[in-house]
């Protein structure tokens, strides 16, 4: 098993995960965020890196021992499934977000072959969608989508719903809810803050940050 809150650990020493209720993040979607999240940045730290490696490895073998293949989602997760792939001696390959404008035009990225199983292998889950389009990808590229893991899963709703109708299995390092145990419980926030973070998560499309 997974321990999540060595991981969310790794994440913070890593500043891959920043907290800031009082001046909210936003992201690319506009929505308003306490929180933010960018594991390459733990790609920077050598036994950072290696630990969650060897954690996702770990959970690979898990979940998914049958597994013949490894995607990587560009362009967070394409390290990350590298290295996983390589201590796992399993091929690998990676999605594009579009495909190439030139050359062959691939979206996909390495050698496979049709009903290979393959996992993929994610840095972040937020609302699924980006995450459920390479699995769209995968599965039109005639490849067997056994499931997919990531680092961090902000645990919304929509996502569970989303990969619930795609009937995807899916297991992070680690989540919200371990981050957030993690903080209160070394002082990281405070007990305003922890509402705060708690109440974002309920509906963070409509959350306007801290009044």
């Amino acid at each position: 098993m997974t321990n999540e809150k060595a991981v969310a650990e790794k994440l913070l020493q890593a500043t891959a995960i920043r907290l800031s209720p009082e001046q909210p993040f936003t992201w690319a979607s506009g929505w308003k965020s306490p929180i933010y999240c960018d594991n390459r940045k733990a790609l920077s730290f050598p036994f950072i890196r290696d630990f969650i490696k060897s954690e996702m490895c770990n959970l690979i073998f898990e979940r998914f021992p049958d597994t013949g293949l490894l995607a990587g989602v560009a362009t967070a997760g394409i390290a990350w499934g590298a290295m996983v792939a390589d201590q796992l001696k399993l091929p690998y390959i990676y999605v594009r977000p579009k495909p190439k404008e030139h050359g062959l035009g691939n979206q996909i990225e390495g050698y496979y072959q049709a009903h290979q199983k393959v996992v993929v292998v994610e840095d972040l889950i937020s609302t699924g969608k980006s995450s459920l389009q390479v699995v769209e990808v995968l599965k039109a590229a005639r490849l067997d989508v056994a499931g997919m893991v990531s680092i961090f899963n902000y645990d919304f709703d929509v996502a569970k719903k989303a990969f619930e109708r795609s009937k995807v299995p899916y297991h992070s390092l680690t989540n919200y809810q371990a981050l957030i145990s993690l903080a209160i419980e070394k002082k990281i926030v405070s007990a305003e803050q922890e509402s705060v973070l708690l109440n974002w998560r309920t509906d963070p499309a409509n959350w306007k940050g801290v009044m």
